[in-house]
């Protein structure tokens, strides 16, 4: 059995250029391991994701992903809002501001670190934090390895990783991960196919210089079924979006996402003396996204370019004060050029609209860092950043030149401290500003009109926390407070046509409290019947409330905040046993959502329960088997997981009517097999 719990002191957290760790961190995170991603299923990240307090990963159809940290889905049709997410060094969210973390197969990921609350000091523009995702291979030292996975089960599932480490020579070594897997899924019109290759190329050409190379090539198809009325999600659950009087089902217009993308970069690291390490890195990505949709048919060309580069010079190393400063930009630079035509039952039709954007965003960081006595740390740190696109139209009318919309500089500041009250226990305290200016998907959405009185997200976010362990690190918690304030709230509409919007809405202010409980009953061991035994609680409680929000007649100020459930609490029990046979259960209940601004529709609690067993069995040498089954939403709960809020209702209609859900898989299974060498 792994030892993989959280231990505080000896989890590492790569936060601020380096790695730190957990328990001294003056900022909330989370830390998403290896360990714990291989007792999921590995066909998703969303249950290991969903451990993490504060965070909330959805799947409104297979492939189709939407992730917030502290923060709502307001702005969230899919994809990821006002999060930055880097792969490595290389940014993954691009110079729009969007980011397709449906990209990743889980098998090639190797651990993920999640910084929650704002955070843009070092990472640029945000308001809910930064995810930091390492790639198979980072963190690879030496020796060789390889493995190979096949697993399948209910809906069609199947899925198949391949996987290799290694170090031809003393200076130079590699990854790779292949992956493929495919899907029938739970509702009518709901297949995914994603095929994935992906690298790491390391050389350590000197002594303290290395250069690595990163790239990551995906190829996702999968059929949008489309949401589904109350009475339609009641009646038929696994029924696509039907046709009505007005407009064609999902299955006629063959709606769905086609996404080729490929990412890549090189990050070039080298300590010059031994107090000062300089960085850089260069990466772009090219994108070819084709979206027949319910109105019509969008296709999407997207490259970006950009480069990284940052020092981190230190001293006081071995004495009662440690310091560190950094400097450093990042640059980004994006293309993105859209055409819309008819759907014509999945063919594209004639053409509607062409327009062309182009965004651009830069910021520049610095960082100091001193630590007294190995008890006290504070940093401050302060960015400012800069964004604008331009824009022109293609068709219907030609615009020969480009119009250009550029937001004013933002200052992002974030002082933190951390004080390590007795050896297993640590006070922290933080203040920082989130700024999240709109992304191109919402300045030009799907009603095809490109909205320049698009303000961005700001606000400023306090927050108090604690880390605690016991002496023999046996039991350990880690716990926090925050309150963010935001101003000119982006919000997703939708109108008549069922095609979205997105406007600006006053204050909104997020009060939140997020508690992980772990414990070791039995710590790993060598003899008994239970060879090891963790039991993990983690809690997220939300009071988010809209300030004052009001459209035409209708007062929304006071509601609850669309789309984020009151409490969430996910539970884990790990068990060891003879024989190298781990069993693992989660339990996730998330209560009520609400589903529009008025707060008159809302999702039903749900108890989720998933379970899995795995046999190691040794082949001889370094080699060896992994059988595993497992189960996901054993209780049978009939839920949607990726709810469409703020669904269009016409004036004097119920809101019921609205197609606000996606249903989400009754009970299912999977098994598979493993070879590790």
């Amino acid at each position: 059995m792994q030892d993989t719990t959280n231990r505080l002191a000896e989890v590492r957290v790569n936060a601020y250029f380096s790695e730190q760790s957990l328990l001294r961190l003056t900022t909330s995170a989370g830390v998403v391991g290896n360990a714990l991603l291989d007792r999921q299923g590995g066909m998703s990240l969303l249950p290991a994701i969903n451990s993490v307090p504060g965070v909330r990963m959805e799947e409104r159809s297979p492939g189709s992903y939407r992730l917030s940290l502290r923060g709502s889905l307001l702005r969230s049709p899919f994809g990821v809002r006002n999060v930055k997410v880097y792969w490595d060094e290389i940014p993954l969210t691009d110079a729009g501001g969007n980011t397709y973390l449906n990209l990743l197969d889980p098998g090639g990921v190797e651990a993920i670190d999640v910084l929650k609350g704002p955070d843009g000091s070092l990472f640029g523009a945000n308001s809910g934090g930064v995810v930091r995702i390492a790639p198979y291979g980072t963190a690879r030292e030496g020796g060789h390895e390889a493995s190979l996975r096949l697993n399948g089960g209910s809906y069609g599932l199947f899925h198949q990783q391949l996987a290799t480490a290694l170090q031809p020579t003393e200076r130079y070594r590699f990854s790779f991960n292949q992956s493929h897997q495919r899907s029938d899924g739970y509702r009518q019109h709901s297949a995914m196919n994603r095929t994935a290759f992906q690298t790491v190329q390391r050389w350590d050409y000197g002594d303290r210089s290395a250069l690595r190379l990163l790239a990551l090539y995906s190829d996702l198809r999968y059929d949008t079924p489309g949401g589904l009325n109350e009475a339609q999600f009641r009646d038929d659950p696994r029924a696509a979006r039907p046709a009505t009087a007005a407009a064609p089902g999902a299955v006629e217009q063959q709606a769905g996402i086609r996404n080729k993308t490929l990412v890549g970069g090189l990050v070039h690291d080298t300590r010059l003396f031994p107090a000062l390490r300089h960085v850089a890195a260069i990466f772009g990505s090219r994108t070819d996204f084709s979206n027949p949709f319910i109105t019509n048919y969008e296709l999407r060309d997207e490259s970006n370019f950009g480069f990284r580069t940052y020092v981190d010079y230190g001293g006081g190393e071995g004495t009662s004060v440690e310091w560190h400063a950094n400097v450093g930009m990042e640059w980004h630079s994006g293309k993105t050029d859209i055409n819309n035509y008819r759907n014509d039952g999945g063919i594209r039709g004639e053409a509607m609209n062409f327009d062309a954007l182009r965004s651009r965003q830069q910021f520049y960081f610095a960082r100091f860092s001193v630590d007294v006595l190995q008890q006290l740390t504070v940093e401050t740190s302060l960015s400012v950043n800069y964004y604008g696109y331009r824009f022109r139209t293609i068709f219907p009318e030609y615009q020969p030149a480009f119009s250009k919309r550029s937001f004013r500089p933002e200052w992002m500041p974030r002082a933190a401290l951390s004080y390590l009250v007795t050896p297993h226990l640590a006070l922290r305290a933080s203040v920082s500003r989130g700024y999240s200016p709109p992304t191109i998907e919402e300045v030009r959405p799907s009603d095809q009109t490109i909205n320049t009185a698009l303000l961005a997200e700001t606000g400023w976010n306090h927050e108090f926390g604690f880390r605690w362990e016991t002496a023999g690190r046996r039991v350990f918690a880690d716990g926090s407070i925050f309150y963010y304030r935001m101003t000119d709230a982006i919000i997703r509409q939708l109108n008549a046509d069922d095609e979205e919007f997105f406007g600006n809405v006053g204050g909104v202010h997020q009060r939140g409290l997020e508690l992980a409980i772990g414990a070791w009953p039995v710590e790993p061991r060598a003899a008994g019947v239970v060879r090891g035994l963790q039991l993990t609680t983690n809690l997220t409680v939300s009071r988010f409330r809209f300030g004052s929000y009001r459209v035409d007649e209708d007062d929304f100020s006071g509601n609850k905040l669309t789309g984020v459930p009151a409490g969430t609490v996910v539970s884990s029990v790990l068990v060891a046993f003879p024989k190298g046979i781990d069993a693992y259960v989660m339990h996730n209940h998330t209560s009520a959502i609400p589903l529009n601004d008025a707060n008159t529709m809302a999702a039903d609690g749900y108890h989720l329960l998933q379970a899995k067993v795995a046999w190691r069995i040794p082949l001889g040498g370094k080699l060896a088997l992994q059988l595993f089954v497992g189960g996901d939403n054993l209780l049978n709960q009939r839920y949607s997981l990726g709810n469409d809020i703020n669904a269009f209702v016409p004036k004097g209609t119920p809101h019921h009517v609205g197609r606000y859900f996606n249903a989400s898989p009754l009970r299912n299974f999977y098994g598979g097999m493993a070879v590790r060498y």
